[in-house]
């Protein structure tokens, strides 16, 4: 039995979807085959992605492919209730509601998985960690899954090397056509659509500061920089640090740039990014926002403990006043800035990412025997089919080798 928000407008949601697969060519070419073929059925797939319109696009593409599937959201804030109204009219059996507590969100993860799923598609490892700890019964079907985030990969990663992981899983957000893409334009151009919606300020000339420089914080940085902002780089990794000097950015320790902060991003999946001792040094009217999965990379409690009141600024952005007067700004809780505040990454990439998603699923429906318990790749042909249609659509050519430049470049004997 699906739960679904009394708010929720199925007509406004399936609006949604229409718009957001018009713009999306290649799930529309994989979902063409996939009603042919069926390379899905028989399958279970339970679904915890962001819970959006293009989300929603992807479900309905692997129920065209066979499979019956079993939606939730990955962050309560994400969820969108008309797009859970839409996909529960359209016979989907979907557990998500905006805004809900932290326990109600893992229960509706966990009733996700009462189908026995063969395949999950995950996003941040929540389906992975439950069927492997509290919800082992639900795992008896499960051939394997995909992973969607880098914080998810990571975990699985763990999970692999530990010798811990029951099934094998596709690491789809280290496929070129995923983090090439989806992490660096899709999150650049999404959060500054996010923080500059729901603050109506202005980001040229302001001192921005990202917290990581993997490809999500290359992508937030060079957008700023597009914006006109001064931008400021705060890295663990030395070699990132370098090569962020070298695209043109300032680079210094974050307790050394919190005073010059206008606005913070974090982006790099780990806790603790920003906490009290850099809030304490912060200037008024910072704005602090997270751009990783989950929202432990802004210190929330410590944001609460300095201060002396909070006050309801603006939608999606909460004020807290310190002692001393000084007023620091966190966007969306400090959850997923794009999706907690925005609608997430543009269509065009998305499609992308989902593109993978199937052919990855697909993938894991007909090779899963020969799989052993372990982290794979993203294989280079589903990449590349990607990339040819995308580029198909576009109307743009691309260059083959001849037989004799793939032997050039195979040998030596050149």
């Amino acid at each position: 039995m699906s739960i679904v928000a009394k708010t929720g407008d199925p007509k406004a949601g399936r609006a949604k979807m229409d718009w957001a697969f018009a713009y999306m060519p290649v799930l529309s070419s994989i979902q063409k085959r996939f009603k042919e073929e069926k390379p899905l059925e028989g399958l279970k797939i339970s679904l915890s992605i962001h819970l959006e319109a293009k989300t929603a696009n992807l479900a309905t593409v692997l129920r065209d492919g066979g499979a019956e599937v079993c939606v939730t959201g990955s962050n309560p804030l994400s969820t969108q209730d008309d797009i859970v109204a839409a996909l529960h009219a359209d016979g989907f059996e979907v557990y998500a509601v905006h805004g809900v507590d932290d326990k109600t969100y893992m229960d509706h993860i966990r009733k996700t998985l009462h189908i026995k799923p063969h395949i999950i598609v995950d996003d941040g490892g929540d389906l992975l960690s439950l069927l492997h700890d509290e919800a082992k019964e639900d795992a008896i079907n499960v051939i394997g899954g995909c992973e969607e985030t880098t914080t998810g990969v990571l975990r699985m990663i763990a999970r692999d090397k530990a010798g811990m992981l029951n099934f094998p899983m596709m690491a789809v957000n280290d496929a070129r056509c995923k983090h090439l893409f989806d992490n660096r334009y899709g999150t650049g151009q999404s959060v500054w659509d996010s923080i500059m919606r729901n603050t109506n300020l202005l980001i040229a000339g302001c001192h921005v500061v990202v917290a990581g420089y993997g490809w999500c914080g290359r992508g937030v940085a060079m957008r700023a920089a597009s914006l006109g902002a001064k931008v400021i780089v705060c890295e663990v990794d030395p070699v990132k640090a370098l090569e962020a000097s070298m695209d043109g950015y300032d680079v210094m320790s974050m307790h050394d740039a919190a005073p010059l902060g206008d606005i913070f991003v974090t982006v790099t999946g780990c806790n603790d990014v920003i906490r009290r001792e850099h809030m304490e040094r912060m200037k008024s009217g910072a704005l602090l926002t997270n751009a990783g999965h989950f929202d432990v990379e802004v210190n929330v409690k410590d944001l609460k403990a300095l201060a002396v009141d909070v006050v309801d600024a603006r939608p999606n952005v909460k004020a807290y006043v310190m002692s001393d007067g000084r007023r620091l700004n966190l966007i969306g809780e400090g959850r997923l800035v794009n999706l907690a505040a925005a609608d997430g990454h543009p269509v065009e990439i998305m499609d992308l990412s989902f593109a993978v998603q199937a052919l990855g699923v697909e993938y894991i429906a007909k090779h899963h025997k020969k799989l052993d318990n372990k982290v794979y790749n993203i294989p280079d042909a589903i990449d590349d089919e990607v990339a040819k249609i995308k580029l198909e659509s576009l109307g743009l050519g691309y260059d083959t080798l001849s037989e004799e430049q793939k032997a050039y470049l195979a040998g030596w004997e050149a």
